[in-house]
């Protein structure tokens, strides 16, 4: 296992890393000059056939530093599948597979994008038509290999985890105990986060072949780009509060883009709904939504169609969107781990951005923990409580019709009927699943 500090790679060039002069020329071609830190220091690693384990923050180019090597050995032994890829949200799966077709265009890389909500007859056939690289989300894919006979996972070279810290909780344990059973014992394996948990620590040691194993040194484990604060507020007027600095926000700002996460889909939808009805350019992205309805929402969020995203931690891992300028928790969230990836989303590259975390007298030991998490204070955001009182009663409406609509569409019904269905499509006991998940949840908090 080595451990370097960072400092010597800073002004380094992709030429000196081994990598093939095409690789080069294609990432000058899509503006990528040189290469970060993690980047620098686990390239050569990967290209040597050592398993790779690095954890660096948001924004630091990590897809890059697995898909440029995986790229370049493809290219000396071309064949499918060679790689796969498994990350824990469909759009961070989209968003990977389109890094890799841009990089490998030069060899007309074949890929294939495995994950819940898709066709499931179309994606058996795109495996059994050896894509180079599979980017999935574990759910599926273990349907996939269940159900199917028509493609091999035994020949693969790499097993890349992304975001591998929430990979590897229990939410994903079966799922990928039936992947890890279909591949081969000898493969390079690559795991890469923006948050190191105790589970990736042992993995350095018990998991992996004499891993190599880099992590970012900076003492803050938030970018220095990203201002931070919060705001003091009564719980019950939460919501007014939030409309009150959107105001703010929209008319200071003309091109103005922020994520606003919540915890729950339910919570995530009434919100929605909310600023709907206030007239916000707003959409929703949340598990509940069809998936084809998720790709809109963040196409129309992405091209700049409309400013402002409501999501649920679906959202907070891994995506780039360089337009963000601001990200708002209209919770705070429950693990500090949480929090560093939802800020991730703002400040990216260089960029600066603000992160805004709405809180109660109910929320102190929290965000002490996130404070304590990320080195750094969080300083307060100032609100005129007397122009929050002037809306109150407009919110509170716009709120309740939300709340009343959601209860009219039997939202929260659905969800736990869509769950128990899936759960027994797989074999698998639902009342006995979702109590235990219902357990978690409890421990947690």
């Amino acid at each position: 296992m080595a451990d370097i500090e960072l400092e010597d790679g800073v002004n380094a060039k992709f030429s000196s890393l081994g990598l093939n002069d095409w690789l080069v020329k294609q990432c000058k071609a899509v503006g990528i000059t040189k290469p970060t830190p993690i980047q620098y220091y686990c390239i050569p690693q990967i290209l040597e056939g050592v398993d790779c384990l690095g954890c660096a923050k948001t924004g630091s180019g990590k897809t890059a530093a697995f898909a440029l090597p995986i790229l370049q050995k493809l290219c000396e032994d071309p064949y499918g599948i060679y790689a796969l890829v498994l990350t824990p949200t469909r759009e961070l799966a989209f968003q990977i597979a389109e890094q890799f077709r841009i990089l490998g265009k030069p060899i007309g890389l074949k890929d294939a994008v495995i994950i819940g909500g898709r066709d499931v007859m179309r994606q058996g056939m795109d495996l059994a038509d050896k894509p180079h690289v599979v980017i999935a989300t574990p759910g599926r894919l273990a349907d996939h290999i269940n159900s199917s006979n028509t493609f091999s996972l035994k020949k693969i070279k790499f097993l890349v985890l992304d975001e591998a810290d929430r990979l590897l909780e229990d939410t994903f344990a079966e799922d990928l105990q039936v992947i890890f059973d279909a591949l081969p014992e000898k493969r390079q394996t690559l795991l890469f986060s923006a948050t190191l948990t105790d589970k990736l620590e042992k993995l350095q040691t018990l998991a992996l072949n004499k891993p190599f194993f880099w992590q970012s040194k900076a003492e803050i484990a938030t970018v220095e780009q990203l201002d931070q604060k919060y705001v003091l507020i009564p719980a019950k007027v939460r919501d007014a509060y939030l409309v009150h600095i959107l105001q703010k926000i929209c008319s200071e700002t003309e091109d103005y883009s922020m994520i606003i996460f919540s915890n729950t889909c339910k919570n995530c939808q009434s919100l929605y709904l909310m600023l709907k009805a206030l007239e916000f350019p707003c959409t929703p992205l949340h598990s509940m939504i069809p998936q084809r309805d998720r790709i809109a929402s963040l196409a129309q969020f992405k091209s700049g169609r409309v400013r402002i995203l409501l999501a649920t931690d679906v959202a907070s891992r891994g995506l780039d969107i360089p337009i963000v300028q601001l990200v708002v928790n209209h919770n705070v969230p429950w693990s500090p781990i949480d929090y560093v990836h939802r800020v991730g989303r703002t400040a990216r590259a260089g960029r600066g951005g603000m992160a805004l975390t709405l809180m109660t007298q109910y929320d102190v030991k929290l965000i002490e923990a996130i404070e304590k998490q990320i080195n750094t204070k969080l300083t307060e955001y100032p609100v005129d409580d007397k122009e929050v009182l002037t809306i109150l009663n407009e919110v509170s409406v716009a709120k309740r019709e939300a709340e009343m609509r959601l209860e009219e569409q039997d939202f929260g019904e659905r969800k736990t009927i869509n769950k128990r269905k899936k759960l027994i499509r797989e074999g698998r006991n639902p009342d006995k699943v979702l109590n235990k998940k219902k357990k978690r949840r409890k421990e947690k908090k």
